[in-house]
């Protein structure tokens, strides 16, 4: 038997050393790129100053962190066409080898060797306007002409050759905050958008080719007279005729985006296929919006190139956009569910913020010990497999210099830097778990919906709300307002990508929630259909269907023939008065709701009108009419809102709101899965195999004494806390595990339950 075992030792560690075989490791880091200069600048004479870094990277690694996030620009690293300057990433290599960390690479290619643009004239990018941008240190030139393309991807391969070389090298993140166009902001256009250069526009044809096949289906979707595909360009106007081309190009540009990240992936991968590949967003796109005059690009998409996907994560940025508690768990959940989706591993958060924001004289609030223990276990709790702290050292230059420091400038450690390294200490000695922890099976889904933000065309322009490129919209509102709503309950919920439905990823459901759905494609349309009728619940917002993924208008409301499955139809429609508006609910199926409950709502009153026998409704206006139906179709359920109730909750939460979206979980069956006794707690599970990882968050400035309990197979459990390594006492219920909670203001509990 002892032989056998070493066999099978054996034989796991020449697996684990297989070739192409992703190396598995959770980086708590620190961004840290060489003495004090900022990213993406690197100081120069490295290998004079290894011993003056050598001091940093002690003290990164006594404090507990594992990994150091270093970072190279190409002007810095190609200052000549094929004459490499890797020194600095050779020394901190060194370093990190030496002192026994592991490193972890930001590559910038925004900041580009000047030879590039002598050598290809024709790459500069171009805006809308024609408006042709010379790069200062960014933004660099457009990728889809073919010789920056080339040169971009040997730089790549060059460098996963040298990085390669050292056990201390872990992986990359290939692309910080993902655009068309980065840290650069062409001031004195007035509508920027980008890239409009010759080779841009050569991609788009080659896109629409493969999208639409001809010329003449191509004039036929965009009602356009083209004689040759030379003539076709991205649209610039906003007419009052069809805006399918709109559409198309910002479809492009995603899908180009997701394409350019990939050739990156490629570029590193085929030279060292064990190493770890990553990129980050700026905003995710709960956040942001295709309208965006950078090139947005979609979280989804991304998150298919790259081993780990993720978003930076800035709670206290210098602007203000709402990010308190449920906030930053929306945005977390929202990149959990990309993280997660089709079978993936997880995300990275890329960058968390560790210390005070500030641009110009916009300057945050100030970034507590406290709030990175809630930042950093938020992320861990939704299944985060790599945290980047942003950064050693404070801004050292430019509009951001002094801010987003987990230390000061003259190198005093402080309190917040003690608190990350020690959360960094615990997860690195429980490793494994952490790595196996899966997020538990959702029953809850929120559409999220990226074509909403097209109706209307390129009329419908997003309100820009913060530094991060976030968008102040009715959008954002609703996709938010559901969340928050729900939040309280401690229900598991999932964002699932329109674009991305299938009937197979539906069936977890017991409820999908879709909220401002004017916009959706037929295929969509057809999945959700399916949903219900197998035995779905879906509650539908106004306007269901309007238009479809080319702009054009159903002749019934709801659209697509989900009229049928919502068992009503649209019979008016207006502005409620300063876009404000009330349901009175007249229902009984809603647990909790009472007669003459008043629902808060924003934006339109559509008049409902019930069709067949098994429609009813069941909230009207001021006015008596009908402002929400519902239905059963096939083996499910629907309730049909005549406005947006979710928006109206963000922007004004009302208890009768809360109550409703408490119902609706109960009204579709969806269980509770935890129980709090005595308090307002969150919390968060992970399942890995026989272990669980129990999150409990203390989110008010009051110490908390609670009980708990879980949900759980029948069987028997030990608890240890992974903060103190004490045992926890549990009781056993029928169907659940029951614990106590003391909890400090801002205090974060983390346990690990093992069926015995």
């Amino acid at each position: 038997m002892k032989r056998y075992a070493i066999l099978c030792w054996a034989l796991l560690t020449v697996a684990a050393l297989l070739p192409g075989q992703t190396e598995e490791y959770l980086p708590m880091a620190v961004w840290y790129g060489g003495g004090k200069a900022r990213a993406p600048m690197l100081e120069r004479g490295a290998r004079q100053k290894k011993e003056i870094w050598r001091k940093d990277v002690k003290q990164i690694k006594a404090l507990g962190f594992n990994t150091l996030r270093a970072w190279i620009d190409w002007a810095s690293g190609e200052p000549e066409e094929k004459r490499y300057n890797f020194e600095t990433l050779d020394v901190l290599l060194e370093l990190a080898e030496e002192e026994g960390l592991k490193l972890f690479l930001q590559v910038y290619m925004d900041s580009a060797p000047r030879w590039v643009g002598e050598k290809y004239p024709d790459s500069l990018f171009v805006s809308a306007g024609g408006e042709v941008i010379q790069p200062e240190s960014s933004p660099g030139y457009c990728r889809d002409h073919a010789g920056v393309r080339a040169a971009d991807n040997a730089f790549y391969s060059a460098l996963a050759e040298r990085a390669k070389r050292s056990k201390a090298f872990l992986g990359w993140d290939l692309w910080s905050e993902p655009h068309v166009i980065n840290w650069a902001n062409p001031t004195w256009i007035t509508r920027p958008e980008f890239c409009f250069c010759a080779h841009t526009k050569a991609r788009f044809r080659g896109w629409l080719k493969k999208k639409y096949g001809t010329l003449d289906a191509l004039n036929e979707a965009w009602y356009r007279r083209f004689e040759s595909w030379e003539q076709v360009e991205p649209g610039r106007l906003s007419t009052i005729l069809s805006y399918t081309d709109y559409i198309d190009w910002k479809a492009f540009i995603a899908d180009k985006l997701g394409e350019d990240l990939r050739d990156r992936y490629e570029a590193v991968k085929s030279v060292a296929p064990r190493t770890i590949v990553t990129s980050h967003a700026a905003g995710v796109g709960l956040f942001a919006s295709p309208h965006h005059w950078e090139g947005q690009s979609d979280d989804w998409t991304m998150a298919k190139q790259v081993d780990f996907y993720g978003t930076s994560f800035y709670p206290k940025h210098s602007a203000f956009v709402d990010r308190d508690v449920p906030w930053r768990a929306a945005l977390l959940d929202f990149t959990r569910s990309f993280g997660f989706d089709g079978g993936r591993k997880g995300f990275y958060i890329g960058e968390l913020q560790g210390g005070f924001g500030t641009i110009a004289l916009n300057v945050s609030p100030t970034v507590t010990p406290a709030d990175l223990r809630i930042w950093t276990w938020s992320a861990l709790s939704r299944g985060a497999k790599g945290i980047n702290y942003y950064a050693w050292y404070p801004m050292s230059s430019g509009y951001e210099s002094g801010g987003f420091g987990l230390n000061r400038l003259d190198g005093t450690i402080t309190e917040r830097a003690k608190e990350a390294g020690a959360i960094a200490k615990v997860v690195d000695r429980n490793q494994k778990l952490f790595l196996a922890a899966r997020p538990p099976r959702a029953e809850v889904a929120i559409v999220y919906n990226p074509l909403s933000h097209f109706v209307g065309g390129r009329q419908r322009a997003a309100v820009y709300g913060g530094p991060q490129g976030e968008v102040a919209g009715i959008e954002r509102d609703s996709w938010l307002g559901m969340h928050r709503a729900l939040f309280p309950r401690n229900v598991p919920l999932d964002y699932v990508h329109l674009a991305n439905l299938t009937t197979d990823k539906l069936k977890q459901y017991k409820l999908v929630l879709f909220p401002y759905p004017l916009m959706l494609p037929e295929a969509s349309a057809a999945v959700l259909r399916a949903y219900v009728e197998g035995g779905g619940t879906l509650v539908a917002e106004a306007r269901l269907g309007w238009n479809n993924e080319r702009g054009y208008a159903a002749d019934r409301i709801p659209g697509l023939g989900l009229w049928e499955v919502m068992g009503c139809r649209e019979i008016a429609i207006q502005t409620g008065e300063k876009g404000r508006t009330v349901l009175y609910w007249s229902g009984t199926e809603i647990p909790g709701m009472k007669t003459g409950d008043a629902l808060p709502a924003r934006w339109f009153e559509e008049t409902l009108e019930p069709l067949g026998p098994n429609s009813r409704v069941v909230a009207t206006f001021a006015d008596g009419s009908a402002a929400a139906v519902m239905s059963s179709f096939g083996k499910g359920k629907t309730l049909m809102l005549g406005s947006y109730l979710s928006a109206a909750y963000f922007t004004g939460p009302s208890e009768p709101a809360e109550r409703f979206y408490g119902g609706l979980l109960r009204w579709a069956g969806v269980e509770p899965t935890v129980a709090v006794q005595g308090g307002a707690l969150e919390i968060r599970t992970l399942d890995a195999g026989r272990e669980r990882l129990v999150f409990v968050f203390n989110h008010t400035k009051e110490p908390a004494v609670a009980t708990v309990s879980l949900r759980m197979e029948q069987g028997s459990y030990t608890a240890t806390d992974l903060n103190t390594e004490r045992p926890v006492a549990l009781q056993r219920e029928e169907r659940a595990v029951r614990f106590p909670v003391r909890l400090e203001p801002d205090g974060v509990q983390v346990l690990r339950l093992e069926r015995q």
